[in-house]
């Protein structure tokens, strides 16, 4: 007499994770980040908000936690930047991939949003960075070391400027809507970059 098969817990819990972190995205576009409530987030997501509780300690955290997984590739390994060896491929790859993921209408609403309270919540801005941008520079930093050493980028350059030098105009112009996304964009932000910091 055979054993039924229980059933799968890891499964059911990465179901209920995914549902968690898909709600939280939703909730955020379609409300202001303080009306959103752990209440709602679980009710969206079909869940007791103790299942939250349980593994995400606040609202802000469970917010950051849905970006976070926008980032993570299929494995839920954290993405790193592309070493071909060739910095300006690898930099246009990264910064085209950028320019349409900020051109999409679902993550532009999400992230307009997060920014708001980033501007007004010390606390939300400190998780943020630790979680979410931090370790995101210290993986295109890791590439741009690698760079250096190829004798691609200048050995002296101040890696966190070249990230700034690299990103800041990008922000710049989706923030204030003052200009396409686009392409051609992305691939002059790389060459400005590669002029002012080559070795």
């Amino acid at each position: 007499m055979s054993k039924e098969k229980g059933p799968d817990h890891s499964r059911r819990k990465e179901r209920s994770r995914q549902a968690i972190l898909a709600a939280a995205r939703a909730l955020v576009t379609e409300e202001t980040y303080e009306k959103v409530t752990v209440e709602a987030i679980a009710a969206r997501a079909g869940v007791g908000k103790q299942t939250i509780y349980r593994r995400w300690p606040s609202k802000s955290a469970v917010v950051v936690a849905a970006l976070l997984a926008l980032s993570e590739d299929a494995d839920g390994q954290s993405v790193t930047l592309p070493d071909t060896g060739d910095l300006r491929a690898d930099l246009g790859l990264v910064m085209r991939a950028t320019v349409e993921e900020f051109a999409d209408p679902s993550f532009d609403k999400l992230i307009r949003a997060l920014n708001t309270e980033i501007a007004n919540d010390a606390a939300l801005a400190a998780e943020y960075r630790e979680k979410l941008a931090g370790p995101l520079d210290e993986a295109k930093k890791a590439r741009l070391r690698s760079a250096q050493k190829a004798g691609q980028l200048a050995s002296d350059a101040d890696l966190d400027l070249v990230l700034e030098v690299l990103y800041a105009p990008l922000f710049l112009r989706w923030l204030h809507r003052s200009g396409p996304l686009t392409t051609a964009y992305a691939d002059s932000l790389v060459d400005a970059t590669l002029r002012a910091f080559g070795p």
